[in-house]
Order: structure tokens, then C-alpha cells, then sequence
């Protein structure tokens, strides 16, 4: 990875920041992308700290929000003429149905909708970095659940786990598709199942999501261990090529039969396009 191009999303907690820390600690020029400007600045000095490396860098965004997104990767562009990795992490478990400022539901705008919006914004400069690849993290929850078509943003029933469920069956028929469309173009796209992290995800809503992940915390895996697959997918020579999975504690698995729907997949490849052009 020495001197390779990193772009990692919600890497101020978590799996996010160790998957950082691994990445720059073997030589790569790592910027991470935090909604919170404190939070995010305190990651880079710890990160530039523990990998012993100045090339961190920060960008303030958050990516639930589609103009936010489209601007972090203008920003980004502006900074770098190539992308070797972008490593889409961020992610919400919320308590409670609230929308963003384009109208969309919070855990699908900030779970698919920044995934979606991020990648095709820098699928250009990924192209001409070519070979470089997209690694997407999602989640054995997609098993549970299930595509929404007429009601995507469930407005007519919302939990948490359902829209939780749903966007990360979304992060698989998302990969799927993109690899897709990458076919020949020596970029690929992979996504994986990180396993249950015990770090700030799921705390931030409080409540009993708050004391649920205190409850379960020893029986977690941590942040260091939860992001080995996901690095390995984004360094490793033995995923050379291969695109269009995923994967689990570093394996190859098989999901779930709607996740492989390439019918589905295009499908949301399409309404996804279309929510972020309603967005100028």
C-alpha cells in the first residue's frame, strides 16, 4: 500500500479509524471523511500518531446528505489526481424514523444512499487510477432483510432493524451492480460483513439501542479484529481481480437469495440514480 490513495468514510470511531490506522500504517496516504469537524480532527492527530505517518488527512461531510456527499468528493478531487481505495464505512443504526434534509430516511440516505452517491461521484478518477478497487462495508443483518420497492424510505413502517435490514441488503445489490459496470476496467468492487463491533456504532441515538450495545459489548468483537476483512480486501494480492463478492472473516460466503438478484440490483442501481438527480 505504500504511497496508494485511501479514501475512508466514518473513520473518526471504530472499525473506521482502525481500518485508517492499518492502511496508513503500511504506507498509504489515508483521508478520512467525519460529520464532525472535533472528532474528525482528534482521529487524524491520533491516527498521524499511531501509524507514524503525516499523510492523514480530513475532510468534514456528512454523507447522509447527497449535496454533502457530492461535495466531499469535489474536495477530494481537488486534492488528489488519483484513488486507489475508497472504503465506504460510514454507517447509522438509529433509534428512532427521522428524515434528512432531502426528504430521505436517515439510515437508507446515510447507508446506501452515501455509498451510491460517494462511488459514482469518483468513479471517473477510480477508472484513470485503474487498477483500484471499492470496498463496501455491509453486513450478515441484509439475511433479514428485504427491498421496500413501493415503500423504500418506510414511511408506512418503519424499526430500526427494518431499515437497517434493508440497507444493507442495499450495500450488496449495490456492489453487485457496480461490479457490473466495471467489468474491464481493472476496478473492482467488493463488500463485506465486518461481524458485531463493539465500538460507538448504534450508541449515538441512546435509549435503549444505548443500552443494548453496553449489554452485548462482551460478547463483540473489537474495533482491531472487526477491521481485518475489510483491509484485507482493501490491500490484500489474494483479492486481486475478483469482484462482485462477499465476504466474511476474510472468506468468500454466499448471501442471501435476494442479494443475489441482479434484477434487484439494477433496479436500485436506477432508483437510486434517480433520487440523487432530484437533488441539484
Amino acid at each position: 500500500m505504500k504511497g496508494k490513495v485511501v479514501l475512508v468514510t466514518g473513520a473518526n470511531q471504530g472499525i473506521g479509524k482502525e481500518s485508517a490506522l492499518a492502511l496508513a500504517s503500511m504506507g498509504a496516504r489515508v483521508t478520512i471523511v467525519a460529520r464532525d469537524a472535533d472528532k474528525g480532527r482528534a482521529a487524524v492527530e491520533e491516527l498521524r500518531a499511531r501509524a507514524k505517518s503525516d499523510a492523514v488527512e480530513l475532510i468534514v461531510g456528512d454523507l447522509s446528505v447527497i449535496a454533502d456527499t457530492r461535495r466531499i468528493a469535489r474536495e477530494f478531487q481537488a486534492k488528489h489526481a488519483r484513488l486507489d481505495v475508497l472504503l465506504n464505512n460510514a454507517g447509522v443504526l438509529a433509534a428512532h424514523r427521522r428524515l434528512t434534509v432531502d426528504g430521505l430516511e436517515h439510515t437508507f440516505a446515510t447507508n446506501h444512499m452515501g455509498y451510491f452517491v460517494l462511488t459514482t461521484a469518483l468513479l471517473d478518477l477510480l477508472r484513470q487510477s485503474a487498477p483500484a478497487r471499492v470496498v463496501n462495508v455491509a453486513s450478515r443483518a441484509h439475511v433479514r432483510g428485504t427491498m421496500h420497492w413501493d415503500d423504500l424510505q418506510l414511511e408506512k413502517r418503519w424499526s430500526a432493524w427494518r431499515a437497517y435490514g434493508q440497507s444493507k441488503l442495499a450495500n450488496i445489490l449495490f456492489t453487485r451492480e457496480l461490479a457490473r459496470r466495471l467489468e474491464g476496467t481493472s476496478v473492482t468492487a467488493n463488500c463485506l460483513h465486518p461481524g458485531v463491533i463493539a465500538s460507538g456504532f448504534g450508541k449515538t441515538d441512546g435509549g435503549f439501542y444505548r443500552v443494548l450495545s453496553k449489554l452485548v459489548a462482551p460478547l463483540m468483537t473489537s474495533p482491531e479484529e472487526g477491521a481485518r476483512t475489510q483491509v484485507w480486501l482493501c490491500s490484500s494480492p489474494e483479492v486481486e481481480g475478483l469482484s462482485g463478492k462477499y465476504f466474511a472473516d476474510r472468506r468468500e460466503v454466499v448471501p442471501s437469495r435476494e442479494a443475489r438478484d441482479d434484477a434487484a440490483a439494477r433496479r436500485l442501481w436506477e432508483v437510486s440514480a434517480a433520487i440523487a438527480a432530484r437533488v441539484a
